[in-house]
């Protein structure tokens, strides 16, 4: 059983950056597409960014493109997300989660895995 734990959260100023972790267990990372996602307070989940079993990528949310990347390390089983020039609306709890069947999905109902998440605050 696939499992993933989020880490690299935490208080930053508004243009600072952060690069988030996912690590996986159980499973190899390149057998699943990994989408990041983030729920502010009060709001519905939204897909950030994904990255399929072939290593393509793309940005779903349009307030992060140009900001936020996406990229693997097959050999540690980790997913990163670099976040740069954060802003105060960055502010969510951020989850990494797994799909098995492939492709690029925006919605958190495609996914099948998901860790516990890690927080992300930014303010001055």
């Amino acid at each position: 059983q696939l499992q993933l734990v989020e880490s690299g959260g935490g208080w930053v100023q508004p243009g600072g950056s952060l690069r988030l972790s996912c690590e996986a267990s159980g499973s190899t990372l390149d057998d699943y597409t990994i989408g990041w996602f983030r729920q502010a307070p009060g709001k519905e989940r939204e897909g950030v960014i994904c990255i399929n079993r072939s290593g393509h990528s793309t940005n779903y949310a349009e307030p992060v493109k140009g900001r936020f990347t996406i990229s693997r390390d097959i050999f540690n089983n980790t997913v990163y997300l670099q976040m740069n020039s954060l802003l105060p609306e960055d502010t969510a709890v951020y989850y990494c989660a797994a799909r098995s069947n492939g492709g690029l999905y925006s919605d958190a109902s495609s996914y099948d895995y998901w860790g516990q998440g890690t927080q992300v605050t930014v303010s001055s």
